[in-house]
């Protein structure tokens, strides 16, 4: 098995899914790809948001919500509450407040 494997996945991300149950192999492996998608797409979302504040002048929470509002579109490919967590995510990167997303779970 590998380290990545091993690596648990946030209990965040697992909320956004069905409720616990016992998940198979290919299950996992789709789950565990589904939040490395989500995890980088929050990573790479960094130096925009801060583009967005500082180049822009928008405040933080308009920033989360054009964010937001990007991402929720069903062209982003991301799953239902996808969208939220990403957004909630790069709030914690920036280390910003996020305001209350539709999409919480």
């Amino acid at each position: 098995m590998s380290d990545d494997q091993l690596t648990p996945l946030p209990e965040s991300f697992l909320a956004l899914q069905a409720p616990s149950r016992r998940r198979g192999a290919a299950e996992l492996a789709e789950l565990r790809a589904r939040y490395e998608l989500c995890e980088d797409l929050a990573n790479h979302l960094v130096s925009s948001a801060q583009a967005l504040l500082h180049d822009d002048g928008l405040a933080e929470e308009d920033v989360l919500w054009r964010c937001h509002l990007g991402l929720a579109q069903p062209a982003s490919g991301l799953q239902p509450g996808e969208a939220g967590w990403v957004v909630r995510r790069l709030a914690e990167l920036l280390h910003w407040s996020c305001p209350p997303l539709d999409d919480a779970p």
